[in-house]
């Protein structure tokens, strides 16, 4: 008999060092450690600093400063993508032996284009689907940097753990998946891929304008001999008054620029939870408080079924 005690969860934070936190990636970490606790899990901070030209190492101590002041800490110490290309090498390789990668020369532009005559465009995602132009062009690998993998045609479903049983068919939504760009850069759909399986993570929580991502993660996740996915938890975003949601510029929302006006860390947990709907109202928040009103957001007594505990 087996008396080993049942492996722990895996979750994880993954901010990408692009510049300054702000509520929106606050209010991520509230879920993200907030699910933590509710089902058990480690989280681990993973640096997605797979883009060379945009990612900076003074952008990421800063971002693991604002953490520890705002009191998030991580099971261990943090996980570089830019360390992990032989990783993303390797997968990519069993990929290719198994005839899913092909070069590809098309620039956004000429995508773009050709989804404005054939209306190849996601309503669902509002993004560009590649309509695999260069699939059977037999690139010479030499040519170009470039590297797509293929999805077939394939209904991906899953049951989010807050938003519900969802389907998604990526090969309409997206088209085949760029791995490596004109820059030579891993893109973020296929690391995070590499990573979550290389990684154990099982439980992904991230915010709803990534959900358009899940199924074709899944189906990138199978083609790597993954069987069973992660299970998933698409929380609502904060936005702006105009309906966009936040991004690294906004200096009202930076976390450094709050704490410079002189905003203590429970004033910004707590304007941060008031933002995505975990309390009615702002006030500032412990850490403690704050987790635990995510845990009820959660439902935990109704989710732990769903995630297998």
């Amino acid at each position: 008999m087996n008396s080993s005690p049942p492996l722990r969860p895996v979750t994880r934070f993954a901010p990408a060092p692009t510049g300054h936190l702000h509520l929106g990636h606050v209010a991520n970490a509230l879920w993200v450690w907030g699910a933590a606790r509710a089902f058990g899990a480690r989280v681990l901070l993973r640096i997605e600093d797979h883009d060379r030209v945009r990612c900076r190492p003074e952008f990421e101590r800063a971002l693991i400063e604002d953490l520890d002041w705002l009191g998030f800490v991580a099971d261990g110490p943090p996980v570089r993508q830019s360390e992990r290309g032989a990783l993303y090498e390797a997968a990519l390789a069993r990929l290719d032996r198994s005839g899913l990668v092909y070069p590809c020369a098309c620039t956004r532009r000429e995508i773009a284009a050709r989804a404005g005559n054939d209306g190849a465009e996601s309503a669902e995602s509002a993004e560009l689907r590649y309509p695999g132009t260069c699939r059977d062009r037999a690139l010479a690998p030499a040519s170009t940097p470039m590297r797509r993998i293929r999805l077939e045609r394939e209904e991906i479903a899953f049951d989010d753990l807050l938003l519900g049983p969802r389907i998604q068919v990526p090969a309409e939504q997206c088209g085949d998946l760029l791995a490596i760009d004109r820059d030579r850069n891993w893109t973020y759909q296929f690391a995070v891929v590499v990573d979550d399986l290389e990684q154990a993570v099982d439980l992904v929580v991230r915010g709803e304008d990534l959900l358009a991502s899940t199924g074709r993660q899944i189906q990138l996740a199978r083609q790597l001999g993954r069987p069973a996915p992660p299970r998933f938890l698409h929380h609502p975003l904060i936005v702006r008054r105009d309906g966009t949601k936040l991004s690294k510029s906004n200096r009202d929302t930076g976390v450094r620029d709050l704490r410079a006006a002189g905003w203590s860390a429970p004033r910004l947990l707590g304007a941060a939870a008031a933002a995505v709907g975990l309390i009615e109202r702002a006030r500032p928040l412990a850490l403690d408080e704050a987790l635990a009103a995510a845990g009820v957001a959660l439902g935990t007594a109704s989710t732990d079924d769903r995630l297998g505990g």
